[in-house]
């Protein structure tokens, strides 16, 4: 498994499996446990979820020790904006059952709150509830703005992007101030047609990849951290291939100019939740 190291000395593996979605406890520790079974050691949920629970028990059922795991939670937009964030935590932990996260991430920049809530997230990671901090859906202008007042700098910033949504300026934002980037959605969230692109599968069957490899190995060039869902075996070993093979320039380029901008996702900027 590659690792990439952050910015306070922490290892993160650069694949991981999310469990967005996946509101069945069955469903969600089925798919944590195989993915645990066939190799990754990054687990990516949230409170939201609603399957800390389930993810918390496949880690502990894996056999797998704690240590040889990297796992990320968050902190959601109504804890957020109550200042309850020591509690949240908290109650995250609880219903992991762990006695940490290895990264714990806002999950959404809140209008009012998304830079004043970093003080306690600073105060998260002083207390060793959260091995690094970071934050998730933060545009260049949310973390100009963070980072005018933070102490500590966020480790990681965990946003939408894929071929479509290239996100270009952001993730040069963020290297540019070691803050790595992580993308969620990174196979189109299973909304968009970006696997039987023809560009896509063109470099796939060129190379002898899964179009999922060749997108995933595109964000991995770019030195982007990704977070691809799936709950089959198979994909999940497929997927994980992704860091065995390198793509050219040429495909780098091409990938790359099928960018439209185009969210699945909420607008970090224009957000109802």
């Amino acid at each position: 498994m590659k690792e990439v190291i952050l910015n306070n000395g922490t290892k993160i593996p650069s694949i991981g499996v999310g469990v967005f979605r996946v509101e069945d406890a069955n469903i969600a520790y089925e798919t944590v446990k195989t993915a645990l079974s066939v190799g990754y050691r990054h687990v990516d949920t949230a409170m939201i979820y609603g399957n800390e629970e389930a993810v918390g028990k496949a880690i502990r059922d894996s056999g797998i020790p704690r240590e040889e795991i990297f796992l990320t939670t968050k902190l959601w937009n109504d804890d957020q904006r109550s200042g309850k964030v020591e509690e949240a935590i908290e109650a995250s932990l609880k219903r992991l059952g762990m006695d940490y996260v290895n990264l714990y991430l806002v999950h959404w920049p809140v209008k009012e709150t998304y830079v004043s809530v970093w003080k306690k997230m600073e105060a998260v990671y002083k207390s060793g509830k959260a091995k690094a901090i970071g934050v998730s859906n933060y545009q260049t202008h949310h973390l100009a703005d963070l980072l005018e007042e933070a102490e500590i700098i966020p480790a990681v910033n965990q946003i939408e992007c894929y071929p479509y949504l290239s996100q270009a300026a952001t993730i040069q934002y963020c290297l540019e101030r070691n803050i790595r980037p992580e993308a969620w959605g990174p196979l189109g969230a299973g909304k968009s047609d970006i696997l039987t692109n023809p560009v896509i599968t063109e470099i796939a069957k060129k190379r002898g990849l899964t179009p999922a490899q060749v997108v995933l190995g595109w964000n991995l060039e770019r030195g982007v951290i990704v977070i691809p869902k799936s709950i089959h075996k198979e994909r999940l070993t497929e997927n994980l291939k992704c860091t065995d093979f390198e793509l050219t320039d040429e495909d780098m380029t091409r990938i790359s100019a099928l960018n439209k901008n185009l969210r699945l996702g909420a607008d970090p900027d224009h957000f109802n939740f």
